[in-house]
């Protein structure tokens, strides 16, 4: 069996579209589904279901795909064994929402490069969440902690969102002074039927009975609306504080307290490079814990 074969099956088994898991490998979609039917034949089973979705494991896809990922964790351990504290290098995938990446953790990579030149950091900031019991990465920061997978996890911080408006649009509007007023402004908020988290549905919490008028998925975007006097939005500190122009309305009556979660894949966790990065991610958010 080849090796390489397998590889690639486990790509389309957790990207079941072709052309998007052909994309990722670099390869040809034609060239990667020849390469699928060979392995099938190879071995006598049909591994996956094509459909409309994508490619979809069969009973004999999860079967080979629990041993092919055992494979490749011992493959993982093998290829890194070597690693050393005084040499490190390798490569991370850093799976982290959209806001702490980009408000954060960015901005600290410049710092983090020139400490540990040999690392490649791969950071997947996005208005969502990556798998890291998958293998969509090592490491991830999460809004919620996980509750099943091979996973080591630990309480990165707390922080804390309040609800914002620009200085422009409360000069056209006029001051909030109670909860009740909210109802006659705009609000921004975010597409519901697209949340990925129940912890991103603010409104049912602080402001029930209202909604949104204002909505993308991504948060800045979000806090673009707001500063450019759009509407109020709730937004996390740690972005809205970057901001001059946006002001808190009704700190003491609308407070939102979330937490952050770091997931580590249990395959990764003994390296050297994955224990500085997050010592590393400790110790940024503690230096932030006011901003925060």
């Amino acid at each position: 069996m080849n090796w390489d074969d397998l590889k690639l099956f486990l790509a389309v088994s957790r990207q079941p579209k072709l052309e998007q898991a052909a994309a990722n490998l670099h390869q040809d979609a034609t060239t990667l589904s020849r390469r699928l039917r060979r392995l099938e034949t190879d071995l006598g089973q049909t591994l996956f279901e094509r459909t409309r979705r994508g490619h979809i494991l069969t009973h004999e896809g999860e079967a080979l795909a629990q041993h092919a990922e055992a494979m490749e964790a011992l493959s993982f351990r093998i290829r890194n064994a070597s690693e050393m504290e005084q040499t490190v290098s390798g490569k991370i995938r850093l799976g982290v929402t959209e806001g702490l990446g980009s408000a954060v953790i960015a901005p600290a990579l410049a710092d983090f490069a020139e400490t540990w030149p040999g690392i490649e950091l791969d950071l997947i900031a996005l208005s969502g969440f990556v798998s890291v019991s998958r293998r969509e990465a090592d490491m991830s920061i999460l809004l919620t902690r996980p509750k099943a997978g091979r996973l080591k996890v630990k309480k990165l911080t707390d922080y804390t969102l309040c609800l914002y408006a620009s200085a422009g649009y409360l000069e056209r509007q006029g001051p909030v002074r109670k909860a009740e007023e909210l109802a006659n402004h705009r609000l921004i908020g975010y597409v519901d039927d697209l949340i990925y988290s129940p912890q991103l549905r603010y409104f049912d919490e602080v402001l029930p009975g209202l909604h949104a008028s204002l909505s993308s998925p991504s948060i800045l975007a979000q806090t673009e609306m707001t500063r450019a006097g759009a509407g109020l939005c709730i937004l996390p500190k740690f972005i809205a504080g970057k901001h001059a122009e946006l002001i808190p309305v009704l700190p003491d009556a609308i407070e939102v307290k979330r937490s952050f979660w770091l997931s580590i894949h249990e395959d990764v966790a003994p390296f050297a490079r994955i224990k500085i990065l997050s010592d590393y991610l400790t110790e940024l958010v503690r230096l932030n814990a006011a901003e925060l």
